[in-house]
């Protein structure tokens, strides 16, 4: 097996989902190419990472970015191709016969990642084989959005079905309305920007209420799960969690289960779920077919999904069942501590509630003793962002008025 350590992964994106793979790989000293784009990515930095190259972004232009990738394939043709974004994912997946020819490609055909991306086809999907899910419409033109405005129950959702493109153009995964008119504001900008949409009841509920079924699928059968408890999100009850816990939710497996088997998915999924307080039942948010934010807690509980594809898709092991530990906190440290001393939105945790992560077993999502510069960096963007408004406000003129 050792001499076959030697074929490269290429991790295509550089943030917090591909910072837990590179890691993962790079400590079993596999070697790790890291392809970034964005201006705040971290991994590449990261000292686990063997190379990195800037490619252009592929959600501004796919075509340069596949012929950045294939132009690759003179370095390290043979390699794994790992997306861990979404805009990542799109463009690998629909050029995926091309990119096969060089590498081998960690991530479904685009017939069946399009019914995960597009959260429309999702959730008719999840309707069609008995997965509860909210209340949802996909509305074709405005007077559909219009109609839902007049009968529906607030708050609720604008969510993007496509989630990549809205989160660059937005800086947020969805917008939440309380009245007719924020709903129809927020489906006017959604489609100006060029983002379909789908309205969508608002499931009540804390954060605590979500929860997370991470699979690896092989031959349409789970070979290795791991579910884990949402505690706190940012921004809260909208956002993507800052801080998890690992935990065994036997109820969310079958649901987990019959959508991906209905997606006939392949490889590593993250499916969200959220428990919805007035019924009691787990209904599905959505399907990431990537590495996900959290993907250091399952390695830290014994899960080691980059590991475990890497096994599978290079030496043709199936991943073999186990236990995972129960107990364990994944703590998105700057996220965190920022959206808790704000209290946004009207978080109440007392005190105790807010340090149990810090005391008990945990990870971070990107502070290590063993790899400091990823954090460097996102520290330095965070001071980034509290600086730039203050250097941006209007100087004062330094004129007096006269006594």
């Amino acid at each position: 097996m050792s001499a076959r350590l030697s074929v490269p992964v290429l991790v295509v994106g550089a943030q917090t989902a591909g910072l837990g793979v590179v890691r993962s790989l790079g400590r079993r000293r596999i070697p790790v190419v890291v392809l970034h784009y964005k201006s705040g990515d971290i991994a590449h930095l990261s000292r686990f990472a063997t190379a990195s190259v800037r490619v252009p972004p592929p959600d501004r232009d796919e075509a340069a970015f596949v012929r950045a990738v294939l132009e690759l394939s003179a370095s390290y043709g043979g390699g794994v191709i790992v997306p861990t974004a979404d805009e990542a994912v799109v463009a690998v997946s629909r050029h995926r016969d091309v990119l096969t020819r060089h590498f081998t490609v960690a991530c479904t055909p685009w017939d069946v990642t399009a019914r995960f991306i597009e959260k429309r086809r999702t959730y008719e999907l999840a309707a069609a084989v008995g997965v509860p899910c909210p209340r949802t419409v996909a509305p074709a033109t405005r007077e559909d959005a219009e109609q839902y405005a007049e009968t529906a129950a607030f708050p609720c959702l604008v969510k993007p079905s496509r989630g990549d493109r809205f989160v660059a153009r937005f800086g947020t995964k969805m917008f939440r309305a309380t009245n007719a008119i924020e709903l129809l504001d927020g489906y006017d900008r959604a489609i100006e920007a060029g983002c379909d949409v789908v309205l969508q009841e608002f499931i009540p509920g804390s954060d605590a209420d979500g929860v997370n079924y991470n699979s690896y699928w092989v031959d349409g059968r789970p070979a290795a799960e791991f579910t884990a408890v949402k505690l706190r999100g940012g921004p809260p009850r909208l956002g993507s969690p800052r801080v998890l816990v690992s935990r065994r939710v036997p109820e969310v497996v079958e649901p987990g289960r019959a959508i991906l088997r209905a997606l006939r998915f392949s490889g590593y999924a993250c499916t969200e779920f959220k428990r919805d307080a007035r019924d009691g039942q787990l209904k599905l948010m959505e399907v990431n077919g990537r590495h996900n934010l959290s993907t250091a807690l399952a390695v830290r509980c014994g899960i080691d999904f980059p590991w475990l594809q890497y096994r599978h898709l290079v030496f043709g092991e199936t991943p073999l069942p186990g236990p995972f530990a129960e107990g364990v906190y994944w703590i998105d440290l700057l996220r965190d501590i920022g959206y808790s001393l704000g209290r946004r939105n009207g978080e109440h945790f007392d005190l105790g509630a807010y340090l149990r992560p810090y005391a008990g077993p945990r990870v971070f999502a990107i502070p290590s003793g063993d790899d400091p510069m990823p954090f460097v960096k996102e520290c330095a963007g965070f001071v980034g962002k509290l600086v730039r408004p203050r250097l941006a406000a209007p100087k004062p003129s330094g004129l007096r008025l006269a006594k």
